[in-house]
């Protein structure tokens, strides 16, 4: 059996190797990008990047899907942050990793299932908007407050938008220039002239751009030094040189704090929200898939609390099964975790030898490639689309972008989804019955599975049942009925006689319970 699998691998190493590759050199700058975004250091983006390749994937049941730091946690990790400290965040994760492992193992690989399309737009929906709001003071260099500009959360005295006029007070000139051309260079790698070359789209857009950053510093520091970006404005990854350093740079979490109760809220939500998404990407991923293979659900589960809780440990960021890097290696051609794997490796390596070219790394190069992440998380498309598609999911979409916006993501999560259950309820509620007249016979026809939430609509409908008349009630539909249906249906036929109504029912002995129900005669 080892031996068949590893054939299987082996069998696909000229697809996969050039794909981790090109994960590798998405992954560099998101996972950098996504760190500083989350008011983290940037090793800690790194460190996740890692295990999530080297770790998770060995773990995983899916063949394509490539873990990390991911942008739709960065609002949590920030909050985390900023409130409880970086040490009770990483502990927070490693608790996190734990309750993922645990709901591996209850088989609760399918709450995906239960969150309504819409408020999961809704929410990436907001994500996007904020990572927008959030990078655009590092897209123009913003220095008037250096620690405020790494934080994803500005203090309580400003507001979103006074920190943005801040911002655009106190640009750098550099640093609109490297991120205006690095967001117009990623812009133009999406289009079919550039990936109608084949040598030219094996370079992501994204490392283009960074690639372009970096070369501009250099020339502007040499040539042109009113217009270079201030060492604050660049990556600033501790010096490393070979495994030994690279292994005191790890950060540990801080286990005093076991007793703090806000600590265990931020783990429920990380776990919750990260295994969410995790699900969503997975769904995705499968659908991607040449082979058409279908993730093990649980197992994915069980493969990201192992990696959550390794990265808790030593100082990473929380990790989930990312689908922009995910599409990267189908793209490039990969065929199994074969791929994510070597990107792992690829990262450990240029952390632990290359960290002082990381460091040359403009913030302002990584928050362009995180403003069009947010974009493409919040394209005005998508509004339309989910307008298009009526109120009843557009109300939800609409709700948990705005509750997010004013509160937080899990408060803005928990407003959309009572939201969306309330249209879900709704909708219910009035598709359960037909009542059909001809003349003084009608038909009360049971549409579905019918439970007490629909009572007071199958009491208008029997009240609607004139007198001298004949009623059928057809059950043939529902393959339920609430004991509140049963006896509501029994009430009325004891009551019929009294208004010379003839009741027959029709599909309705074999289903429970019946308590005694009988056709009237």
């Amino acid at each position: 059996m080892f031996r068949r699998h590893l054939d299987y691998y082996f069998r696909y190493l000229d697809h996969d190797i050039p794909a981790g590759v090109v994960v590798f050199l998405v992954a560099v700058p998101l996972c950098l990008g996504i760190a500083v975004a989350s008011g983290a250091p940037p090793f800690s983006g790194v460190i996740s990047g890692i295990i999530g390749g080297l770790v998770v994937s060995v773990l995983s049941g899916s063949q394509l899907s490539v873990s990390g730091p991911a942008a739709g946690l960065t609002v949590i990790v920030a909050t985390a942050v900023e409130k409880l400290g970086f040490d009770a965040m990483l502990l927070a994760v490693a608790l996190s990793g734990l309750l993922q492992l645990g709901m591996g193992f209850l088989r609760a690989g399918v709450i995906g299932a239960f969150f309504p399309s819409a408020v999961i737009k809704g929410m990436l929906a907001a994500i996007g908007l904020i990572l927008i709001m959030k990078q655009l003071p590092h897209a123009v260099g913003y220095d008037a407050d250096a620690e405020a500009d790494l934080s994803f959360l500005e203090d309580d005295s400003h507001t979103h938008l006074s920190f943005l006029f801040d911002a655009f007070r106190s640009f750098s000139t550099g640093a609109v220039i490297v991120s205006v051309v690095s967001l117009a260079i990623m812009l133009l790698w999406d289009t079919p002239y550039i990936k109608k070359h084949r040598y030219l789209s094996l370079a992501p857009g994204a490392l283009v751009g960074v690639l372009f950053g970096v070369a501009y510093n250099f020339v502007a520091q040499t040539l042109f030094p009113s217009l270079a970006i201030a060492p604050q404005h660049l990556v600033n990854l501790p010096a490393i040189f070979g495994p030994i350093d690279f292994a005191r740079e790890f950060s540990f979490p801080d286990l005093t704090r076991l007793i703090d109760v806000q600590i265990y809220v931020t783990a429920a939500t990380l776990a919750l929200v990260g295994s969410l998404e995790t699900l969503l990407s997975l769904e995705a991923v499968d659908k991607l898939d040449p082979l058409k293979r279908i993730a093990p659900t649980n197992q994915e589960l069980k493969a990201q609390g192992v990696g959550n809780f390794l990265s808790g440990m030593l100082g990473g960021l929380p990790i989930t099964a990312v689908i922009v890097r995910s599409s990267a290696s189908i793209d490039a051609g990969a065929h199994t975790k074969v791929a994510s794997f070597v990107h792992g490796v690829l990262l450990l390596l240029s952390v632990m030898f290359l960290a002082s070219l990381l460091n040359m790394i403009p913030l302002a190069c990584l928050a362009a490639i995180l403003l069009l992440t947010g974009y493409k998380l919040a394209k005005p498309k998508l509004f339309v689309q989910q307008y298009e598609k009526g109120f009843n999911q557009f109300a939800p979409f609409a709700v948990t972008v705005g509750a997010i916006l004013l509160t937080d993501l899990l408060k803005g999560m928990a407003i959309g989804m009572a939201v969306g259950l309330f249209f879900v309820l709704r909708a219910n509620y009035h598709s359960a019955f037909t009542l059909t007249r001809d003349g003084r016979n009608y038909l009360l026809r049971l549409q579905k599975d019918v439970s007490f939430l629909n009572k007071a609509q199958l009491r208008n409908f029997l009240e609607n049942v004139e007198g001298d008349s004949y009623l059928v009630i057809d059950g043939t539909r529902a393959g339920f009925i609430d004991q509140d249906i049963m006896e509501t249906i029994q009430d009325f036929i004891k009551a019929a006689s009294d208004y010379n109504i003839r009741v027959e029912l029709k599909e309705m002995r074999g289903l429970e319970p019946v308590n005694g129900l009988v056709p009237a005669e």
